[in-house]
């Protein structure tokens, strides 16, 4: 939910008032203090440091060392069923036309081998969360609000939440995590909350990544623009910091994952059996991903699934996950792929696909399992 409009200023000193602000574009050097608003500098000729305080006109200050930054100074605050005051941050990538030295993003997500960072945070009082955000868009945007923010909370205090509402519990980088999704009106956000603080963590933003695809909010054809880590504090706040930050990403074939799952070649008719479907759906323009939970509850084991359903007039589907997906007109048929072609009574599994649509994106219909009608 940052919006921030960065103030591109060549690098120099100025004076505003009785504070000295300094707006480098090369390298920081210890102790560099930022008060403009969206002012900003580099660290290790590799990283971007901002100020960026988006949501407030009261003073903010940070430090800048080499290694990452603290607040200095926070005269603002803001009611906590609303918006933050801030987001000083570190990154890699490009975040409204400011890019980091040398970055390869933004970059395809089909085309990163590996993402990886480390991060070491220093807490003190006030109300904030300690936000490092992964940002993706479909296209390769470096100015502008992306469409994807996936936001991972590794501290929280105060009476302050993510945007929207809990979705369930998940297990990614073999730490477990409520998560939240919502949108604040510009952008979709999914919000990994840790359920207590997190003060040094190394790990791979790529798991982050592939569970927010797994659960139909972008595809491997979206790209990913910056890696953040920094703070969004309401209150207080002075003595928040990043002791150090570092993050990586590399352009190569993505990993494969073995699959250790039999085989289900020319499966057998499945069956019709009872089934029930859960569709979501995220837009954007005029795009949008559907994700599709298929579940079987009648009580025997369904080999081999083919799902039917009708689009409404204006959507046509252009690529698909872990479902085989073909288009007739306004008519779809999804098959199973070799690896979750069975399901047991009370099983369910998932697949997604993302498409266009003509302006009004609505939920399809006519939802049948090998020929029989499902509930919804």
């Amino acid at each position: 939910m940052r919006r921030s409009i960065r103030a591109l200023v060549a690098a120099g000193l100025f004076l505003t008032g009785s504070v000295a602000v300094v707006v480098a574009a090369g390298p920081a050097q210890a102790d560099v203090r930022i008060c403009e608003q969206f002012g900003s500098t580099t660290i290790q000729g590799r990283y971007v440091v901002q100020n960026n305080r988006w949501g407030s006109s009261a003073e903010q200050c940070i430090n800048v060392t080499d290694n990452g930054f603290s607040i200095v100074s926070q005269q603002g605050s803001a009611a906590t069923n609303g918006a933050p005051l801030s987001y000083p941050s570190v990154f890699l990538g490009c975040h409204y036309t400011n890019c980091s030295p040398g970055t390869n993003l933004p970059l395809q997500v089909s085309q990163i081998s590996s993402a990886t960072s480390s991060i070491n945070y220093a807490y003190t009082g006030g109300t904030y969360n300690a936000s490092y955000d992964i940002w993706l868009d479909p296209t390769p945007r470096r100015d502008g609000v992306n469409q994807v923010e996936i936001m991972i909370w590794f501290n929280r205090q105060g009476p302050i939440q993510p945007i929207g509402s809990v979705v369930g519990n998940a297990t990614v980088g073999g730490r477990t995590w409520e998560v939240w999704r919502g949108s604040n009106g510009s952008n979709n956000v999914i919000s990994y909350v840790a359920p207590s603080a997190i003060s040094s963590w190394s790990f791979s933003v790529l798991d982050f990544i592939n569970d927010t695809r797994n659960r139909g909010m972008i595809t491997n054809s979206w790209y990913l623009t910056s890696i953040q880590a920094g703070f969004e504090p309401w209150n207080g706040g002075v003595g928040l910091g990043v002791n150090s930050f570092s993050a990586a990403v590399n352009q190569g074939t993505p990993p494969t994952t073995p699959n250790t799952s039999p085989p289900v070649t020319t499966p057998p008719p499945g069956g019709s059996g009872a089934c029930r479907v859960a569709y979501t759906a995220n837009s954007w323009n005029n795009g949008f991903t559907g994700s599709v939970t298929v579940t079987n509850t009648g009580s025997g084991t369904i080999n081999g699934w083919t799902l039917g359903f009708t689009l409404p007039s204006g959507q046509q589907i252009t690529n698909a996950w872990n479902a085989t997906v073909s288009q007739s007109g306004s008519s779809v048929t999804a098959r199973n792929a070799s690896y979750n072609g069975t399901l047991a009574p009370g099983a369910n599994t998932s697949f997604g696909f993302q498409g266009t649509h003509g302006g009004t994106n609505q939920a399809p219909t006519g939802w049948t399992l090998n020929g029989a009608a499902c509930t919804t």
